[in-house]
């Protein structure tokens, strides 16, 4: 499997660098975040690396996302959390800071004081409508270059 030799991510996947690893397969390793949120943070990384999720091929989507349900109920098993936040951060204007595909397992519960800016706008008459064109026309573009 590919790895950057410069990447923590791919480090610990290679076993250079401890983690407190959750569940791993042939695919995936699903591990404790060391910066956590809230307590019982999890990652969930590919163990071939790859910089963002738009560079994935679907067959390694559909391998890291497959244990998500299940780890998120061990996650309200083990934490008591009342729900979860999953969070994947596409690209570094994103806040993506490691360059290696992953998603957030967050644990959430009423009053922890965790947030996210969400400034929900509006779209002028029309635009909806000329953006879903334009997405379909390159979703067709992009099935067509398979």
């Amino acid at each position: 499997m590919p790895r950057d030799p410069d990447c923590v991510f791919c480090k610990i996947v290679g076993g250079q660098i401890p983690a407190a690893v959750v569940l791993q397969d042939e695919n995936v390793l699903a591990f404790m975040d060391v910066g956590p949120l809230a307590e019982g943070h999890l990652l969930v990384v590919p163990r071939s690396h790859c910089g963002k999720l738009s560079d994935l091929e679907p067959q390694q989507y559909a391998a890291l996302t497959l244990h998500l349900p299940a780890l998120g109920k061990a996650l309200e098993r083990v934490t008591g959390a009342e729900g979860w936040n999953l969070l994947q951060n596409n690209g570094e204007v994103a806040g993506q800071t490691v360059p290696h595909v992953h998603f957030h397992l967050i644990p959430r519960r009423a009053g922890d004081g965790l947030g996210y800016r969400w400034k929900p706008g509006s779209y002028a008459a029309g635009r909806a409508d000329e953006l879903a064109t334009a997405y379909r026309e390159a979703f067709k573009s992009l099935r067509a270059e398979r």
